[in-house]
């Protein structure tokens, strides 16, 4: 496959890799590492595993982590394609696994910002029609990922990231 390793100078990337977590699954402390608003620059290391802190963060939750579980899987990889739809964005791959979602999409000059929150939105929208999430409160963690992607190689390598370096499939 042909892969222009040029930078994209159109000010646009070709298309975005965005990420968001469930509710509860990866809290500070946790032994993956973890980061907050005032340590989430580009390779700047992950905070200690701190199981105090982490049984600290527990304790605050407002339910238990949310799980997905292939119905509710099935709610959001339908969600992402009907937004992306309404939209008119171009859906290039997507992953909902049991405890975060990736989506590779072409947004075009839009705010990759609104763009997680529409996609988050929908996503709650659809369990709650399928009687599928009833809490008032939202079964995602709050922020996300909004990785640019300026080159095809970059896509590329999100697409085969998105639909094959998640482990098994799930269904």
């Amino acid at each position: 496959m042909y892969f222009r390793k040029e930078w994209n100078t159109t000010g646009v990337p070709l298309a975005y890799l965005i990420s968001f977590r469930t509710y509860g699954t990866w809290l500070h402390g946790d032994s993956r590492g973890s980061t907050d608003r005032n340590n989430n620059v580009y390779g700047d290391p992950f905070y200690p595993v701190h199981p105090e802190w982490e049984r600290m963060r527990q304790s605050q939750l407002k339910s238990s982590p949310v799980k997905l579980n292939r119905l509710r899987r099935k709610a959001v990889n339908d969600a992402v394609t009907e937004t992306c739809i309404l939209r008119k964005w171009h859906l290039i791959a997507k992953a909902a696994r049991t405890n975060h979602v990736h989506v590779v999409v072409n947004i075009g000059d839009k705010s990759p910002g609104a763009a997680l929150n529409a996609l988050k939105a929908y996503a709650t929208r659809k369990m709650r029609e399928l009687g599928l999430w009833n809490r008032k409160h939202s079964p995602w963690a709050a922020r996300g990922s909004k990785k640019r992607l300026w080159t095809e190689e970059d896509v590329d390598n999100a697409v085969d990231y998105v639909l094959n370096g998640q482990g098994p499939d799930l269904d």
